[in-house]
Order: C-alpha cells, then sequence, then structure tokens
C-alpha cells in the first residue's frame, strides 16, 4: 500500500493496540512511549496486551483504557499452538483496533497483532523473525545499534504523530506512571530508618555479583554510611540459608513480588543494582541509583535517565557524562566476569560512594 495511503494515521484512530508482552525492563523501556501517546490524544482508547507476569506494572495507569494479560507460560512449544491461536482468537478478534503499534518485533508480537483485525500495524523495520513482513508501516531507526529502547519507542510514536520531546532529568518519573507497590512488614530496626536497597543478581552471563562481593559490599557500605541494606533479587546462586551476612543486612532474597519490590524501592534512600530487568524498574522511579556494569555499553543497556549513576571499570559518573562509544559493549569479556565482577579495590570505592550519596 503507498504510504499516502497508508492506515496508519493516529488523527483517525479511536483505538490503539500496544504490544509490548515482555520482558521486565522492556515494558518499562515502552511506558514513556504510550504516555506521550496519551499526552497528545488523551481520547484516545489504549489497550496493552502484556504477559500475565508483568501485568502488575500497568496497573492504574491512566493511559491506558485496559490491560490485556496474556498467559504466555502456559503455552509450551509446538504442542500448545492451538491453545494460543485459540486464546489470540477469544481474546484479540473482536478488538479491531484502529492501529497495532508492535513494539516487541518478534513473529509472535506480527501474528498478535494480525489476530486482533486492525485496520493498520505499525512496526520497526529491524524487526526479527520476518515480523516487518506483516507491517504497514516500517519504522526506521538509522543508529538503531546505538540508539537506548526507550528512544526507539519514543520514535515510534513519533512516526504516527505524537510530538515527542522527553527531557530525561530529575523529572523522568513523571513518564514511568507506575503503582505504589505493595508495602511489605519490615523489621523495627528497618522500618522506620532510612535504607540502601541492593540488588546483586542477573540471568544475563557475566553481570551477578558473587556471594563474597556482595558480602563485602554490604559491610563496607554500612561502616561508612552507618545505615542498613536490604538485599533483593530472585534466582539467589548461594545457598542463602546458610550464608553468613554482615550485620545491618535485611536479607529479601527470593521472598518479594514484583509489586513488594515497587514499593521498596520508592522508600529506598539510594539503590544498587547490576545490570537487569529491576535496574531499569529502579531507574523509572528514581535518579538515585548506581547501576554496576561489566562489559554492556551503559548508554545503550543502562539506565535511561540522565541523572542516575553508572558505573563501569574506571569510570563512575552519571548518565548524562557517558560519551557515545566510549564505554563500548564487549561480549568477549563476559566469562571474564562470571566468577563476580568488582574487584575489592573497586568494592571499597563504590561502597565509600554509595555511603557519601545516602548521607547527603
Amino acid at each position: 500500500m503507498p504510504e499516502s495511503q497508508s492506515p496508519c494515521e493516529l488523527d483517525r484512530a479511536r483505538r490503539v493496540l500496544v504490544i509490548k508482552p515482555s520482558s521486565l525492563g522492556d515494558v518499562i523501556h515502552t511506558l514513556p512511549a504510550v504516555t506521550m501517546l496519551h499526552r497528545h490524544r488523551p481520547d484516545l482508547e489504549i489497550d496493552w496486551l502484556v504477559n500475565t507476569e508483568w501485568s502488575p506494572l500497568l496497573a492504574g495507569n491512566p493511559a491506558l483504557s485496559r490491560v490485556i494479560p496474556m498467559p504466555r507460560r502456559q503455552w509450551r512449544g509446538w504442542r500448545d499452538l492451538p491453545k494460543a491461536r485459540r486464546w489470540a482468537k477469544d481474546t484479540l478478534g473482536s478488538l479491531q483496533p484502529d492501529l497495532v503499534l508492535d513494539f516487541q518485533g518478534l513473529l509472535r508480537s506480527a501474528l498478535l497483532a494480525k489476530a486482533s483485525h486492525a485496520k493498520g500495524i505499525v512496526g520497526f523495520r529491524r524487526a526479527r523473525e520476518g515480523a516487518s513482513l506483516f507491517y504497514d508501516k516500517k519504522v526506521e531507526i538509522d543508529a538503531w545499534d546505538s540508539t537506548h529502547a526507550v528512544d526507539r519507542y519514543l520514535t515510534m510514536v513519533g512516526s504516527v504523530g505524537v510530538p515527542v520531546d522527553p527531557t530525561p532529568g530529575a523529572d523522568a518519573s513523571e513518564l514511568f506512571p507506575l503503582p505504589p507497590g505493595d508495602p511489605i512488614e519490615l523489621p523495627d530496626e528497618f522500618a522506620d530508618r532510612p535504607f540502601l536497597l541492593l540488588h546483586p543478581f542477573s540471568r544475563g552471563r557475566g553481570k551477578s555479583m558473587n556471594f563474597r562481593e556482595t558480602a563485602d559490599f554490604c559491610r563496607e557500605f554500612h561502616r561508612a554510611s552507618g545505615l542498613p541494606v536490604i538485599l533483593v533479587g530472585a534466582g539467589v546462586p548461594w545457598n542463602s540459608a546458610a550464608a553468613e551476612l554482615p550485620e545491618g543486612v535485611l536479607d529479601l532474597l527470593d521472598q518479594t513480588s514484583l509489586t513488594q519490590l515497587i514499593w521498596l524501592m520508592r522508600r529506598a534512600r539510594f539503590i544498587v543494582s547490576v545490570d537487569s530487568g529491576p535496574m531499569h524498574l529502579a531507574a523509572a522511579l528514581t535518579g538515585e541509583l548506581l547501576s554496576l556494569h561489566t562489559w554492556t555499553d551503559p548508554l545503550m543497556v543502562g539506565p535511561w535517565r540522565k541523572d542516575a549513576w553508572v558505573w563501569r571499570g574506571d569510570f563512575l559518573g552519571r548518565v548524562g557524562e557517558v560519551r557515545p562509544g566510549q564505554l563500548p559493549e564487549n561480549r568477549k569479556d563476559r566469562d571474564r566476569f562470571d566468577g563476580g565482577i568488582v574487584t575489592p579495590e573497586n568494592i571499597k570505592r563504590l561502597a565509600t560512594f554509595v555511603a557519601n550519596r545516602s548521607n547527603e
């Protein structure tokens, strides 16, 4: 269809379906684009298709008319394909949105877009698995490999007429309308005091702190600041019950829900996290964050907001101080960091820095 006759015109739309099922970080990265879309067209009905486990992130979002949880974990490979197709037909078949924004960019998400019987589908030209073959409008991003995911998604809504001029500084949290979270009962010595929230694990290779690094960091921080540390994270790589953590540390590893994690992050004096989904959750909530990187480029996959802090090697500074190409991705280093990511010298340096930030 010629571009002049494209059905992907926002001014004619009344209903838009957003497709971004996963993952934790990617769902968070899509929030500013949807927020901008809503600001531009507050009359628009916006539905969001998201994996069930991440749907709590969208609870109470003022931009959304409806959240559509997708039970992705119930479908295992090709044998469950009929079940998935039946779900798509029953759930999406009657939607008939004017426009689908496929932020996911995979064959599966493109097929879900088609199942909705949309008038027009928008996606990235660089989408994988042939997904772009299903798009009525293909969004081109020239510097794809050096563009943060948040900016890619903003470019997509910009391509359909949404004015996009965000300033990811101190007010960046306004672009991420996350829920308040669910309270968790803390011991008295943690309940009424400022605390550091530490998230030391990642599913990615060469990104996680080991037990010694975690314990040493907590010890150095507590010694320098006098403040307690709350440990959070899932998939603990050591025996948490047998591990002896230093004084002033509350172990909540594998003990918090997603909404409880949000609640803790909102109350933390400062947050330290490895390169992971929870790091992006923290960056959506506050600039009082230090993101630890080993082989990844902080400008590409680190906190989007410019006032957050990042560390990699000898560099320790705000995101806004990192120059393009200064800390390029180096996948060859992944194996080198499998056993640990922070030297004893850097543990002391980082703990002292965070202690000073926490006591300001």
